[in-house]
């Protein structure tokens, strides 16, 4: 995760955009592809609708993107938390390794980050995490009452956002993330969707 000179903090959504548009910019980017995951903001998808890139989402995890580049030869991928991979240099995520790729194209730009990030427009984003049993984990996927109410939250913000809720691969968690224009709404449906998997599934 970068902090510009103003303070304000840069997520990998936001490094992937520059970096990406960086590579295809130099002619290093073959097929002007970005490899992220579904959690990756709108804004990443709209910044590679307006700027000639395309996007490829993998299912959550680095892991995911890494399989998904090496399997199309693909040379940039990386998650919203900052996990990043440089094909050329890498097949691992590695901060020192992003920093080196975001200050490089800094100093050929002459602009200063905050200016730069300017290119991409963050959505806003509500995640919730809610504490599930082992059992309510399992039972997730066949549960009526959320996938209903989830379809509802979908047609509810229609194509002014999204919903995705999903089981952690790590933890006793139910990951529920809304995406939309704006932020009252997207928080009260996420807030709703939570407290519904709470009662089915805690």
């Amino acid at each position: 995760i970068v902090v510009d000179e103003k303070g304000t903090v840069l997520d990998g959504d936001q490094i992937m955009a520059l970096c990406a548009q960086d590579l295809m910019q130099q002619g290093k980017l073959p097929g002007n592809i970005l490899v992220a995951t579904v959690m990756s903001n709108l804004g990443l998808h709209e910044f590679c609708r307006n700027h000639g890139l395309e996007l490829i989402c993998t299912a959550v995890g680095d892991r995911n993107v890494l399989e998904e580049m090496l399997r199309h030869d693909y040379r940039i991928g990386g998650e919203q938390s900052g996990h990043m991979i440089f094909r050329r240099y890498a097949t691992t995520g590695d901060g020192q390794l992003t920093a080196i790729q975001l200050l490089c194209l800094m100093k050929r730009s002459g602009r200063p980050l905050s200016e730069l990030a300017q290119v991409m427009r963050r959505m806003p984003q509500v995640m919730v995490n809610v504490t599930v049993s082992k059992e309510g984990k399992l039972q997730f996927y066949n549960n009526d009452a959320i996938k209903t109410a989830c379809a509802g939250a979908k047609d509810r913000l229609g194509s002014r956002g999204r919903v995705l809720v999903r089981v952690s691969g790590t933890e006793p968690l139910v990951r529920v993330m809304v995406e939309g224009e704006d932020e009252a709404e997207i928080s009260t449906i996420a807030g709703e969707l939570a407290q519904l998997v709470e009662k089915e599934l805690a």
